[in-house]
C-alpha cells in the first residue's frame, strides 16, 4: 500500500476553518457551553455582578501618582480626579469583601452568591480584589479587545473566562445574577446598565433581580432620570427597579436583605 504524503486535518482542529464565517454558530454555541460546564464543575449556581469603569485607581496607587506628577510638574488636575474616583474602586472592594464573607457564611454547602466581574482593572479589579480577600471564590469574564485587556490576578483561575462576543459575555452576566451592582464608568457600563433594566422593566427578567446604582455624584451627572420622566420616556414608578446609594453598609444591607426575602429560594437562573 501507497503511503499518503497528506493527511486530513479534522474539522475541529482546522483552525482557518474554525476561525471562518461558516464556523460562527459553532463559536457562539462554545461560549454557551463552556462556560455552562465550568460552572456546573465548581458548583457556582448564581452570581452577584459588578460593573464598572476599567480606568480606575486603587487609592494607594492613585495617591502615589498624584505626588509623581507634583513633583514632575504633570497634570496635577487629572491625577486629583483620579484620587477622587479611586473612592468607587475602593467601595467596590469593600462591598465585594463584605458581600464574599456573608455568602460563605450561609452554610449551604454549595457556592451561592459569587462576586463576578468584568474580568479587567478598575472597578473590575476592585470586585475581584475583594472577594479574594475575603477567600471566596470568583469569577471574570473577560472580552477580547483591539486593545489589550489583560484578566486581572484576583480573579480565580478556574473561573477566568474570556469572550469574542460581547453578546454572550453579556448573556453570562445576566443568567446567573441574582444582583447587581453598577459603579461609576464609562460606554461599556452604561450599555450593561441600560440593558439589564431594560429586561427588568420589561418583565424579560422574571426572577427577582435587586440593582444597585452606585455613587449619586456621578449618576446624578450622567443621567437626569427625571428628565426623563418628565419627558414621558420612562414611568415615574421606572426608578424603583433600581437603588441609589453612596454607602456601601446601605448598598450591603439592601442587597443582603433582597437576596435573604425570599428564603433563599432554589439556585438557579430564571429569565
Amino acid at each position: 500500500m501507497t503511503e499518503s504524503r497528506y493527511r486530513a486535518v479534522k474539522a475541529y482542529e482546522n483552525q482557518t476553518w474554525i476561525h471562518s464565517r461558516d464556523a460562527r454558530a459553532l463559536r457562539i454555541l462554545s461560549e454557551y457551553m463552556e462556560p455552562e460546564s465550568r460552572f456546573e464543575e465548581l458548583g457556582v449556581k448564581d452570581t452577584i455582578v459588578v460593573f464598572g469603569s476599567a480606568r480606575l485607581l486603587p487609592e494607594d496607587v492613585a495617591k502615589e501618582r498624584l505626588e509623581e506628577t507634583k513633583k514632575a510638574g504633570g497634570d496635577v488636575a487629572k491625577a486629583e480626579r483620579d484620587l477622587h474616583m479611586s473612592m468607587y474602586y475602593e467601595a467596590a472592594r469593600e462591598l465585594s469583601r463584605q458581600l464574599t464573607v456573608w455568602s460563605k457564611s450561609l452554610g449551604e454547602g454549595q457556592q451561592r452568591f459569587v462576586i463576578c466581574s468584568g474580568g479587567g482593572p478598575g472597578i473590575m479589579e476592585a470586585a475581584n480584589r475583594g472577594a479574594h480577600e475575603a477567600k471566596g471564590m470568583n469569577i471574570g469574564l473577560n472580552i477580547s479587545l483591539p486593545f489589550e485587556q489583560n484578566d486581572n490576578p484576583y480573579i480565580t483561575r478556574s473561573l477566568s473566562l474570556e469572550f469574542h462576543y460581547f453578546f454572550m459575555r453579556k448573556f453570562w452576566f445576566t443568567y446567573l445574577a441574582k444582583a447587581i451592582i453598577v459603579m461609576p464608568g464609562g460606554f461599556g457600563t452604561l450599555d450593561e446598565f441600560m440593558e439589564v433594566v431594560t429586561l427588568v422593566q420589561t418583565l424579560k427578567i422574571k426572577k427577582g433581580l435587586p440593582i444597585v446604582l452606585f455613587g449619586k455624584e456621578f449618576w446624578s451627572k450622567v443621567i437626569d432620570f427625571q428628565t426623563l420622566i418628565d419627558f414621558g420616556t420612562i414611568s415615574p414608578d421606572d426608578i424603583n427597579l433600581f437603588y441609589q446609594t453612596d454607602s456601601v453598609t446601605e448598598a450591603f444591607d439592601y442587597l443582603t436583605k433582597e437576596l435573604l426575602k425570599d428564603g433563599l429560594p432554589e439556585p438557579g437562573p430564571h429569565l
